[in-house]
């Protein structure tokens, strides 16, 4: 039967994505416009906050490039915000976008190290517990020197590196067979299960080390973006940034790492998979081939990528540039001295960065928006009129509840602005201000792994290759750092009422 334009059409639409997800797409759609005539700006722009977020919630059904990107266009065409808010987004971000495209393009040719480095630490454990809080530690250490989005982007190509090396296996081929790891379809019966229990393995070890980039990020200047924009405004350098932060984030940090041991030992909220033996003894077969068959110039390859690794965490420390700039670098570098000269071989690196960061600039309309309607200045008025230490916990809580819902960047950006002109106006004075600028710089960064879209890390591993093949979906990454979520950000707040 000949299928019609207007079905064509229909088809079209958002692809492969559900029927219903397509029809809730065209309600919001059609609805906002009728909304903002009714109820008014204010109204209608907490709706297209929601609806953005149930986007990124749906991100396994379709990438939310797509339909954000379509309620992105209609916040600007109905006057929620304007191409000018947008653009002058977009240009504050532009450090973070810059690492987008370069450093997360720069990881991709270190990976066969990576690989090398990761598989020989999880053959070489076998405490799930102690592998787990490993790979928390080290995200947390590495997140406070370098950037949390680089760690993450680490532990991605890790991930799927594994994820390609066992799929690869049990579809009945050989280590070095071309294949597509999306497909399911080659995968024996016999593998089946343990494909699965390795996919709940993986997922739990990628959830520890996101979690472990906010442990680590919150405790100094340069750990995330928003970091350095209070530590600008305090005139904090990088040891007082530290030491201001640090009777919350040190007890922060310690609670995570309890956190991640009890949920490993007690197989808590979708933790403690074990790596099924079939799988490790693939994992242990793959590195004996790749051992057997390793010459000169594949140990050249290694030497070249970890010298330019050492390269990367010593800029990085001493931040002797921009991140993205050091990402060039490391593209520059690494491709050299390992012999990748194809433009298609260089090209492939930039495809898993490029499509996050057109997402992230299509937030940046939702950014926009939030400002423009100033939908968070109830909550900031409110908190301004306390006092004392529930001031200061107010502004914790505020923090990590709107970073959760927002953008932790944006929402600091807003906080330390409003509180600053609170010091010069001398409404408070510099001791409440340091405690405030605490609050600030913990409760965006704690109470955010809540969600995805609370932190640019989180988002970036939901919107990765990784995450579909792994099942890790949106409301998976909620359940699965619940248990964080809680033991954090309590203690957290308590460190913010009794320590400060």
């Amino acid at each position: 039967m000949s299928m019609t334009l207007a079905q064509g059409l229909a088809k079209n639409f958002l692809g492969n994505s559900p029927n219903w997800y397509k029809l809730t797409i065209v309600g919001f759609l059609v609805a906002n416009p009728l909304l903002l005539a009714v109820l008014g700006p204010t109204i209608t722009g907490w709706c297209v906050l929601l609806e953005f977020i149930f986007t990124l919630a749906m991100a396994l059904k379709c990438y939310p490039l797509q339909p954000g990107g379509l309620l992105a266009l209609q916040a600007v065409l109905i006057g929620l915000t304007s191409p000018e808010t947008v653009y002058h987004e977009t240009l504050n971000a532009f450090p973070v976008i810059l690492l987008l495209i370069f450093m997360v393009a720069g990881i991709f040719f270190l990976k066969e190290m990576l690989l090398f480095v990761f598989t020989k630490i999880l053959l070489g454990i076998r405490s799930q517990t102690l592998l787990a809080l490993l790979f928390c530690a080290t995200a947390a250490v590495l997140s406070a020197f370098l950037d949390a989005l680089t760690v993450i982007a680490v532990v991605i190509t890790v991930g799927l590196g594994f994820y390609q090396v066992y799929h690869r296996v049990a579809s009945g081929k050989q280590f070095d067979s071309v294949h597509d790891a999306s497909a399911d379809e080659g995968v024996q019966e016999l593998h089946r299960y343990d494909l699965d229990m390795f996919r709940a393995f993986l997922r739990g070890l990628m959830m520890h080390a996101a979690i472990g980039t906010a442990l680590g990020g919150v405790t100094t200047q340069v750990g995330e973006p928003q970091n350095l924009l209070i530590a600008k405004q305090a005139d904090w350098d990088f040891i007082e940034f530290f030491l201001e932060v640090a009777p919350v984030s040190i007890p922060v940090f310690f609670v995570g790492l309890i956190t991640c041991a009890v949920v490993e030992r007690l197989r808590l909220f979708s933790y403690g998979t074990p790596l099924p033996p079939a799988v490790r003894n693939v994992l242990q077969e793959f590195d004996r081939e790749e051992e057997s068959k390793r010459t000169a110039r594949d140990r050249a390859v290694l030497i070249a990528q970890a010298a330019t690794a050492v390269i990367l965490v010593v800029a990085l420390a001493f931040h002797v540039a921009e991140v993205g700039l050091i990402g060039l670098l490391v593209i520059v570098l690494a491709t050299t001295f390992t012999g990748v000269t194809d433009e298609h071989r260089l090209g492939r690196a930039f495809e898993e960065a490029l499509p996050f960061t057109a997402l992230l600039v299509v937030f940046f309309v939702i950014v926009g928006a939030i400002h423009d309607q100033h939908l968070f200045r109830p909550v900031i008025t409110w908190v301004l009129t306390l006092d004392g230490a529930f001031q200061t916990a107010s502004f914790y809580a505020a923090n990590g509840i709107l970073s959760a819902i927002s953008d932790n960047v944006f929402v600091a950006t807003i906080y330390i602005s409003e509180v600053k002109a609170a010091l010069l106006e001398g409404a408070i004075t510099r001791q409440q201000f340091d405690h405030l600028a605490v609050a600030i710089n913990t409760g965006t960064n704690i109470p955010s792994v809540a969600t995805p879209n609370g932190q640019a890390a989180f988002l970036f591993l939901l919107t990765s290759a990784l995450a579909p093949l792994l099942r890790l979906s949106y409301g998976r990454m909620v359940w699965m750092a619940l248990p964080y979520t809680v033991t954090m950000s309590v203690a957290g707040l308590l460190a913010v009422i009794y320590l400060l």
